[in-house]
């Protein structure tokens, strides 16, 4: 079996909130993020389904929720991805810090990790996730959302993700199967101490590393944990050759399943977490125009011929607007 195209890294990561409207004010009014989809959780269409993401939705930049209002409050532990990490501009995490002060976000002290400084702090339902600070290029294939936080200080797409793994060699191998290097080792400050954080790193720009540290800690799913995490197989034959490639390290990929935006393959890895491979087309633009995406709830497919019911049983929510939020001022 030839080798798969590497994964150029993150696709998209997917968690679980609690109250939509409170998601949707700190991912877009807090983070300055843009709402580039409003959509339903495709299996399970009583829920929203919310994707964040920079100015055109580009893959790597994504971060996606569902709002899951009765769930209880979940724990990070073994078997899940236990941070997720965002770029911004070099010379930026001062501004962080003051926002954050500014709207009551949890946040700690910086760590250097890697030689870079890095920034960690919860949004409201308590998911771990930081901050980045590393030299945006000229020709990054990111396009910042300014309406809330200006160019010089927006989130770039992503920088990593963490794994919490039992037992790491198994996961280790399967990363570089899907074409990631390991690029070094050092003491995970503030993660769990003493143990080592090993990186891998993919061959995109966007969402390039993962970290992966051992780690008994149990935990269990609900608001503030992640669901799972997508990484970018742009082709159908690029996903075709690494589902193959899965399947060659004793996994049980699922068959392609289409997700409107992207066609999408699922997988537990050999750790715990649920793994997907997605394709970068159709895109978010597929179904609105660039101006206007997440102007309106979007129902794929056979969805649309349920819109009143489904409508009828989804909180409402206002996407907020920076003139709304000047004029609150």
């Amino acid at each position: 079996m030839a080798d798969p195209n590497p994964t150029p890294g993150i696709h998209h990561v997917t968690c679980i909130a609690g109250d939509p409207q409170r998601n949707m004010d700190f991912w877009v009014e807090t983070l300055g993020l843009r709402l580039v989809k409003r959509s339903i959780n495709q299996d399970d269409p009583e829920t929203y389904h919310f994707f964040f993401a920079d100015a055109e939705g580009t893959p790597g930049t994504s971060m996606t929720f569902f709002p899951w209002e009765g769930m209880s409050r979940g724990k990070v532990g073994s078997g899940q991805v236990s941070r997720t990490a965002f770029r911004v501009p070099e010379g930026s995490l001062d501004y962080w810090e003051d926002r954050f002060d500014d709207y009551g976000v949890d946040y700690d002290d910086r760590v250097d990790r890697f030689g870079e400084t890095v920034l960690p702090f919860e949004d409201p339902d308590g998911l771990p996730v930081e901050l980045v600070a590393v030299e945006i290029g000229d020709d990054d294939p990111t396009v910042p959302w300014t309406e809330f936080v200006p160019t010089e200080h927006a989130i770039r797409g992503f920088h990593s993700v963490t794994l919490w793994l039992a037992d790491p060699q198994p996961t280790e191998e399967l990363l570089e199967t899907m074409g990631l290097e390991r690029v070094g080792t050092e003491e995970a400050e503030g993660d769990t101490p003493g143990d080592e954080r090993t990186r891998f790193e993919a061959t995109g720009e966007v969402g390039q590393y993962v970290d992966v540290l051992p780690t008994i800690q149990g935990g269990r799913q609900g608001h503030g944990t992640v669901h799972h995490v997508a990484f970018q197989t742009p082709t159908d034959d690029d996903q075709t050759a690494m589902r193959s490639a899965v399947r060659s390290r004793g996994l049980s990929p699922t068959q392609q399943i289409d997700r409107h935006w992207f066609r999408s393959v699922y997988f537990r890895e050999h750790g715990g977490v649920l793994f997907e491979l997605a394709t970068s087309e159709p895109g978010y633009t597929s179904d609105e125009p660039l101006d206007d995406l997440g102007g309106r709830l979007v129902l794929p497919g056979k969805f649309e011929d349920r819109r009143e019911e489904i409508e009828a049983n989804l909180t409402d929510v206002t996407v907020p607007r920076a003139e709304q939020a000047e004029a609150d001022d």
